[in-house]
């Protein structure tokens, strides 16, 4: 579990550092250069990255049960993990209207992923996980809104084009991920 712990303190404090310490952010940038900058930010995001994925799973294979999760959460999460997908992707198609309504759908899309699976698992590992990626989630979406708005930041609509290219490619990648890449990836099928 400590291993779990250090890899989210490391990927979700690299992923904070804009949102809570920016001054810092920019006088690192300014002192070290913008891409040295990027390169020790992916270094420490990976780093962080295989700590959590290598944590979780120490941490699955003796699981503490706090409870057991009724099996309608599961299709529940599964429901949940459709618009997850299609905010995932509107994060990256520019024009879009979720992204225009919502100003940061990615982390939209972390926020409902988290909350699905905390639906759906009963563990201490689950909820130490999906858990603290929902409270980062929920404080950076508040954060980058509020931001947004003292800044005056809208997000342009090119047309519903747009709109239906993130409906079509989030939809066929929650299909897909959901039939191949989620057993693959992480041991569960999530549809049997």
């Amino acid at each position: 579990m400590i291993i779990l712990i250090l890899g989210l303190l490391l990927f979700l404090g690299t992923h904070s550092t804009r949102i809570f310490a920016d001054g810092w952010r920019a006088r690192q940038i300014q002192r070290v250069g913008l891409m040295p900058w990027k390169g020790l930010y992916s270094l420490a995001s990976a780093t962080g990255f295989v700590l959590i994925v290598v944590g979780f799973g120490l941490a699955r294979s003796a699981p503490m049960v706090l409870w057991m999760p009724p099996v309608w959460t599961r299709h529940l999460a599964a429901a949940l993990m459709l618009p997850a997908f299609v905010l995932l992707v509107a994060a990256y198609v520019p024009g879009n209207r979720l992204k225009a309504k919502i100003g940061h759908p990615m982390v939209a899309a972390t926020k409902t992923w988290a909350v699905a699976h905390l639906l759906a698992n009963g563990t201490l590992a689950d909820v130490v996980l999906f858990g603290a990626f929902l409270i980062w989630a929920i404080a950076d979406f508040a954060i980058l809104r509020a931001r947004d708005r003292a800044a005056g930041v809208s997000y342009p609509v090119i047309g519903w084009g747009r709109d239906l290219l993130v409906i079509g490619v989030g939809v066929l990648a929650f299909v897909l991920f959901a039939r191949f890449g989620h057993e693959w990836l992480i041991g569960v099928r999530p549809f049997g």
